[in-house]
């Protein structure tokens, strides 16, 4: 058997000629080989440099994506999948040239079964359109990383956001996938029932695998009911260890909170600048939301102010009304721009960790201060209620010591992390920007995931160089 590990050469261009042509019979003026079209599927949000396919194919099927896989297997030709482009860690570069299948087109929600509260789209949906089309019928979908991504590129990168410290990630709301395998083969990997013992559970395998074992070109959801009563908060603190300290605390009195984000003070003056946030300070904060009946979320709100103030926190700022709400989280999604903003001109290097709660308020201090002795600009800020948290760096993409400042951190904030039995990356993902932390981490269980790899992959195709340190 051929290790997928070592298929890294880029294709020989006759037969990258003849897979083409092939693929051109087949989808006609849905390939592109134009170079901007090309750049664009070669780059996502992140400062890893772009690395274009030989092609791109706009496909609109589940059957277009098996046959292009099955010509490209043929003649041993590489293939990204390509949602929204919003990923973090170089998850769409191609290392070795390829071809781009690009499941934009594929945006239709299949099915919505309002009773048992589960849906199926197709790879291209976005978070926001799905929850624009289920709103009328009371019930929304709870996975919201920053970007409008795709439920497919969601469901690759195993994704979560604010919402996950209640909901969960990708991993818990998705029920079933249909996967395209290396070899065209087309897999359903679950039924629609809630739990199941039978077999393998291969919709987890595949979620979060970023398009190394199979292309994902349709999945089944999990779906909830929108909350009787919502309300959104922020709470100013006087230092970084008082914040965390109290979105620890609120998690382990068992509140049920839906969400609770922190934002140190640089990410908090970033914020107020770009979204225009009046009558806020330029101070570690957490921006809580509840969720449930008007009683419990006034319970909810109660206790964690009463936890807050021990720790000595500011007044809280309620947010009831929709639109406020919305404005509060826009600006909290919006915070990898504003952190760019900081800097006109730079680049913004994200990275992301996550710790078990009871490490995280060390984590993050070590951290701040490690980043404070570097002499370099950053911003913290965290998914805290799950141990996860970021650091967006905003360096010169011209001044290459400053560049390696910023690596260097990021690799001692990792390995911090691994120290304290976490993870290189919460929700960000592997891609080819934290491929070198997975032995770190996983040891000797990264031999066991080649072996799955050159099960699934023998020949190396999908999306080589990602995931798996070669």
């Amino acid at each position: 058997m051929t290790s997928a590990a070592a298929v890294l050469a880029r294709p020989d261009a006759s037969a990258l000629e003849t897979a083409l042509a092939a693929i051109c019979q087949r989808l006609g003026d849905r390939l592109s080989i134009a170079q901007s079209v090309r750049d664009q599927h070669g780059r996502d949000e992140s400062y890893h440099a772009t690395l274009a396919p030989d092609a791109v194919v706009f496909v609109e099927s589940t059957e277009e994506v098996a046959a292009v896989l099955e010509i490209c297997l043929s003649h041993r030709i590489p293939v990204i999948p390509f949602g929204a482009g919003t990923s973090l860690e170089g998850h769409v570069g191609a290392v070795a040239g390829g071809v781009a299948v690009d499941l934009s087109a594929m945006n239709q929600v299949l099915e919505v079964n309002t009773e048992d509260l589960d849906c199926r789209v197709q790879a291209g949906v976005t978070r926001k359109q799905l929850n624009e089309h289920l709103r009328d019928q009371g019930l929304f979908f709870p996975i919201d990383p920053g970007a409008d991504a795709s439920i497919g590129g969601m469901s690759a990168t195993r994704a979560s956001g604010t919402n996950a410290v209640r909901y969960g990630t990708m991993r818990e709301n998705v029920l079933s996938l249909t996967v395209v395998m290396a070899d065209g083969r087309i897999v359903r990997t679950a039924r629609r029932a809630r739990k199941s013992a039978a077999g393998y559970d291969l919709t987890r395998l595949f979620v979060g695998s970023e398009g190394t074992l199979g292309v994902i070109t349709e999945i089944q959801l999990k779906l909830h009911g929108i909350p009787e009563a919502m309300s959104a908060a922020v709470c100013p603190f006087p230092d970084l260890d008082s914040a965390v300290n109290t979105a620890i605390a609120t998690i382990q009195t068992g509140v049920p909170v839906a969400r609770v984000e922190l934002l140190d003070d640089i990410q908090m003056r970033a914020c107020i600048a770009y979204s225009k946030l009046e009558g806020f300070e330029a101070v570690p904060t957490l921006f809580f939301e509840f969720h449930g009946t008007e009683a419990g979320v006034k319970e909810q709100a109660e206790t964690v102010e009463a936890i807050a103030k021990e720790f000595g926190s500011g007044s809280f700022q309620w947010a009831t009304k929709a639109e406020d709400r919305n404005r509060l989280w826009e600006a909290r999604h919006n915070a990898h721009y504003a952190t760019r903003a900081l800097r006109p001109g730079c680049q913004v290097m994200s990275s992301d960790v996550c710790v078990p709660l009871s490490r995280l308020a060390e984590c993050i201090a070590e951290s701040k201060a490690d980043l404070e002795a570097s002499h370099l600009l950053g911003v913290i800020v965290g998914h805290v209620g799950d141990g996860n948290f970021h650091i967006g760096y905003v360096v010169d993409p011209n001044d290459a010591d400053e560049i390696d400042r910023a690596h260097a951190h990021n690799e001692r904030m990792v390995l911090r992390a691994i120290a304290m039995e976490g993870t290189c990356t919460g929700e960000h993902g592997i891609g080819r920007g934290k491929i070198h932390f997975m032995e770190a981490e996983h040891g000797d269980a990264v031999a066991v995931m080649r072996s799955i790899k050159n099960a699934l992959d023998p020949t190396g195709i999908l999306n080589p160089g990602k995931v798996l340190p070669a």
